[in-house]
């Protein structure tokens, strides 16, 4: 038999139809902004050039990214709508981001690279100037906001540059009832008039991330950039996917690799930190913090059939267990080895939620989605949906 024939032994499944479906839903909630799809760290796990593929045709304008490499692969994987990319180093390759089209953001030290790069190139550059509103991450201070602007636009006046966008980054937009977001947007709101009163015309103001989008119509502006709900999950703790309207697209799994009976007192995995209470059968899982299941994340469910079972035992490298419990002895039926194991993926397909991860790892779902590592195969699902459909 042929490799080929072999099916993945572990798997992240990308419904690309359901990153479409999501696109659409935020799309819907944001209007009239424009909807910026953002697959930085490979599309939060899930893939950047076929997430950012499937939400360009689901009517996404702009794609996002954190760094100008992430935007030349995409460039070279042939996505040619708007990127922008906004996390710079010294070592960032400005010239070839300046020549492929990709808009960069701009916190203040960047404008004198960029220009060069720009002069280089013999085109201008295109930008959107970050003013920090609250984060402490990157952007400019209030107090340097005056001389960033008044920098860009003589740049601009010498026609090595375009100001495209002002924009900002909420802190604390996934708990709504925090006061902090209206000072940011207040904050925002006075950013965007001293550009503009300066004579600063940009195409979009944005400030939005997907908490945001849900939560908070006022910070909606001109562009809203989705991130973890492009991929169907939920930014807020007491809501899920499910309430906010989207559908999770990754779901990881594999087979059942071994399944013994076990006696009572029989230890599991590194540390023996769990023992059997009673007779019962262990399952072996072959995923592990080598494939960037959390090593914490002890507890954690796992569906094999129509039933979910907990993770016990300390997560190894490449495999954690699951305790069947003593109605699933091999020696009296049939053995699950081989069956299908979930992790996560969707409700509707009786999937755990990767919330359930998050928790059992103390951790955010963005976290487990986006640290699958590479050595899991991709599969995608209806990659050729939208192309089938416009036929």
């Amino acid at each position: 038999m042929n490799r080929a024939d072999f099916p993945p032994e572990r798997q992240a499944v990308i419904d690309l139809e359901a990153i479409r479906q999501n696109v659409r839903r935020i799309a819907q909630i944001a209007s009239p902004a424009k909807v910026m799809a953002v697959v930085k760290a490979d599309g939060y796990g899930h893939g950047a050039v076929p997430v950012a593929t499937a939400a360009l045709q689901a009517g996404a304008a702009w794609i996002g990214v954190a760094h100008v490499r992430e935007a030349l692969e995409l460039r070279a994987d042939g996505i040619e709508a708007p990127i922008l990319a906004w996390l710079h180093t010294a070592a960032t390759d400005f010239g070839s981001a300046v020549e492929a089209g990709i808009d960069l953001g701009v916190s203040g030290w960047e404008l004198a690279h960029i220009v060069a790069a720009a002069r280089e190139q013999q085109r201008p550059a295109r930008v959107h100037l970050k003013i920090d509103t609250g984060l402490g991450r990157n952007g400019s201070t209030s107090a340097l906001w005056d001389s960033v602007i008044g920098e860009a636009l003589e740049y601009q006046d010498e026609g090595l540059l375009r100001v495209v966008g002002l924009f900002s980054h909420l802190a604390v937009a996934d708990e709504p009832h925090r006061e902090e977001t209206d000072v940011q947007l207040r904050r925002f709101r006075e950013a965007v008039a001293i550009a503009e009163d300066a004579g600063v015309d940009v195409e979009v103001r944005h400030l939005a991330n997907t908490p945001a989008i849900f939560s908070r119509p006022d910070t909606h502006f001109d562009l809203v950039r989705a991130g973890i709900g492009l991929y169907g999950l939920s930014p807020f703790a007491g809501q899920t996917s499910e309430d906010l309207g989207l559908k999770p697209a990754m779901t990881l799994k594999t087979f059942v690799a071994h399944c013994k009976d076990v006696p009572a007192e029989q230890g599991v995995s590194y540390g023996l930190h769990y023992r059997t209470g009673e007779p019962s059968t262990l399952a072996l899982i072959p995923l592990g913090y080598g494939d960037g299941v959390p090593r914490i994340a002890t507890g954690g469910p796992v569906r094999i059939g129509t039933e979910i079972y907990p993770v016990v035992g300390r997560i190894a490298m490449d495999q954690m267990v699951v305790d069947l419990g003593p109605g699933n002895r091999v020696a009296d039926g049939e053995s699950l080895l081989g069956r299908e194991a979930v992790l996560f993926g969707a409700a509707e397909a009786g999937d755990p939620s990767v919330d359930l991860w998050a928790a059992a790892a103390g951790t955010l779902n963005y976290e487990v989605v986006t640290r699958i590592a590479p050595r899991v195969p991709r599969v995608y699902l209806h990659a050729g949906a939208a192309a089938e459909a416009a036929e």
